[in-house]
C-alpha cells in the first residue's frame, strides 16, 4: 500500500494552532446556502480552522488482529487511500509569510515550499488564499487498477466541497477554477511527477485576516517529496484518459433537462447540529442496519434540498422511507418533485447493481448519479468528463454531511456495473451514464473507530 501521506523533506515546517474554534453555523443551514463567521484574528489561526474542518485527521481505526492503526480524515476517500493533496498559496495574510505551502495532515502543519510572491492569477485580481488540489493516481490504482481514475475525480469533488463549505462556514466565498493549463501549473508549482493538478480554489472575503501583500522575490526551499512506494505499476489507460481530458472548450452550457413528478417533497426536517461537529464526526458507513427501521420523508426532503445539480441527475432506490412507496424515483430539483420510474422492493437490485454490496440494499435509500457527459463535453470539451465526476463527488459530500446532521450515516459507492445500471434504469446513451453510487441509512457501529 502506498504511503497515504506526502511530505516534503528538507523544507521549513510551520505549526498551525491546535484546537481551532468550531464553526457554529448549523450544518443544514450551511448546506442550504447559509454563511457563517469566524472569530480568528490572524493567518495561522485562520488556516488552522479552515484545514482542521476540511482536510485534517478526524479519528483513527485500530485493527485488533494486528494492532495496526490507520487514520481517518474529515474529507472522505475511496478505500481511505486519499489520492488528493492540498497545496496553497497565500498573499497578504496577517502574521503569515507569503508563499507556496503544502498541507501535512499527519501533523496538522504547513510545509513551506517557497516564500515570496506567487501569482497563480486566473480570475481577476489575486486572491489572498488559493488552493491547488492535486491527485496521485497510484494511490488509487494500487487497489482499483484501471478503474482508479474515476475514484480520483470523485475524491477531488469531495475535497473541493469540504474546503468550500469550511470556507463558507467561516464567512468566505470560494471560486473553483477547473479550466487551466495543467502542465504549466504543474511546472509553476514544481509538482512531483506523480501528482496531477486537478482543481484550483480561490478564497476571498472580509473574514480573512488580511494585511497589505508584500512584493518579495520568490525563494524556493527545494524539498524532496517522499517516495510513496518502493515500486509502482503503470496503468497506461489512466494516463491516456488524463491526457485526453486536458483540452477544454469555453462554450456556454446548454440548460439542464427539466421535468416533473407526481410526488411533491414535504417540508424538510431540521437540525441544530453545528457544521464543525458534523464535519469532524462524519464517517463512511461500512454497512447499514436493515430490517424495518426507516427514515422519514422529511429527512429525505432535507437531504435533497441541499443539492443543486448541473450535469448530474439523481435516481433514488427507495427502500424504507416513511410516507414514500418502495421503488425507483428520479429527482427533479427545480420543482422539488420525485418521478416514480419503477415500483416495488428494490433492495436486491440496488445491492446487485452496486457490485453485489449489501449496504446498497440495507440502506434506507440508495442513489445512482447519472452524468450528462454529452452536454458537459459540448460545453467544456473533453475536460467535461472530469467536471461531471467532480460534481458527483461534491454532491456526495453534501449527502454525507446532510445525513450526519440528521442522525443518519452515509457512504459513497464507486463500484457498480455500469451497463446493467443503464439497462435497469432504461437509460439511452443520450440520457447519460452512471458515474457514482451512494447510500444513506442507519450505520452499523464500527468498534474499530477511535476518536
Amino acid at each position: 500500500m502506498p504511503d497515504p501521506f506526502r511530505h516534503y523533506q528538507g523544507v521549513p515546517v510551520l505549526d498551525l494552532p491546535a484546537d481551532p474554534p468550531s464553526p457554529e453555523i448549523p450544518a443544514l443551514e450551511l448546506l442550504q446556502g447559509g454563511v457563517g463567521a469566524t472569530n480568528v484574528l490572524d493567518g495561522p489561526a485562520f488556516l488552522s480552522q479552515l484545514l482542521f474542518y476540511s482536510a485534517s485527521i478526524s479519528a483513527s481505526k485500530l485493527v485488533p488482529s494486528t494492532g495496526y492503526r490507520y487514520a481517518l480524515r474529515v474529507n472522505p476517500s475511496s478505500g481511505n487511500l486519499h489520492p488528493t493533496e492540498f497545496h496553497f498559496i497565500t498573499r497578504g495574510l496577517q502574521q503569515w509569510p507569503d508563499g507556496l505551502y503544502h498541507y501535512r495532515p499527519s501533523s496538522h502543519m504547513a510545509e513551506q515550499r517557497a516564500i515570496g510572491e506567487f501569482n497563480l492569477q486566473l480570475t481577476g485580481s489575486p486572491a489572498p488564499i488559493v488552493f491547488l488540489l492535486t491527485s496521485i493516481a497510484w494511490r488509487e490504482s494500487w487497489k482499483y487498477r484501471d478503474r482508479a481514475y474515476r475514484y480520483c475525480l470523485h475524491d477531488i469533488g469531495h475535497a473541493w466541497n469540504a474546503l468550500a463549505l469550511a470556507a463558507r462556514a467561516m464567512g468566505c466565498e470560494s471560486l473553483a477554477v477547473r479550466d487551466f493549463a495543467d502542465d504549466e501549473v504543474a511546472r509553476y508549482c514544481r509538482l512531483s511527477e506523480d501528482e496531477w493538478p486537478m482543481l484550483i480554489l480561490e478564497l476571498r472575503g472580509e473574514s480573512i485576516p488580511a494585511r497589505e501583500a508584500g512584493h518579495r522575490e520568490t525563494n524556493w526551499y527545494g524539498g524532496e517529496p517522499n517516495q510513496l512506494s518502493p515500486e509502482t505499476i503503470a496503468y497506461p489507460s489512466i494516463e491516456a484518459i488524463h491526457d485526453t481530458t486536458k483540452p477544454t472548450l469555453n462554450h456556454r452550457a446548454e440548460p439542464a433537462p427539466t421535468g416533473s413528478g407526481e410526488i411533491k417533497l414535504p417540508p424538510p426536517a431540521s437540525s441544530t447540529l453545528s457544521f464543525g461537529e458534523v464535519a469532524r464526526k462524519r464517517r463512511s458507513a461500512l454497512d447499514f442496519v436493515g430490517g424495518a427501521r426507516s427514515m422519514s420523508f422529511a429527512q429525505l426532503s432535507a437531504i435533497l434540498s441541499t443539492i443543486s445539480p448541473d450535469f448530474i441527475q439523481l435516481y433514488l432506490y427507495v427502500h424504507r422511507v416513511d410516507g414514500l412507496h418502495q421503488g425507483v424515483c428520479r429527482y427533479w430539483p427545480e420543482r422539488a418533485e420525485l418521478e416514480q420510474i419503477r415500483s416495488g422492493d428494490e433492495r436486491v437490485a440496488a445491492a446487485g447493481l452496486s457490485l453485489g454490496q449489501n449496504l446498497a440494499g440495507n440502506a434506507c435509500v440508495a442513489f445512482s448519479m447519472i452524468g450528462d457527459l454529452d452536454r458537459a463535453v459540448r460545453a467544456h470539451g473533453e475536460r467535461g468528463y472530469r467536471f461531471v465526476h467532480f460534481e458527483a463527488g461534491a454532491i456526495g459530500q453534501m449527502l454525507y454531511l446532510a445525513a450526519e446532521a440528521l442522525g443518519l450515516g452515509a457512504t459513497g459507492i464507486g463500484a457498480f456495473f455500469d451497463d446493467e445500471v443503464h439497462r435497469y434504469l432504461k437509460l439511452t446513451p443520450e440520457q447519460g451514464q452512471v458515474v457514482y453510487h451512494f447510500a444513506i441509512g442507519y450505520p452499523v457501529p464500527d468498534p474499530r473507530v477511535v476518536a
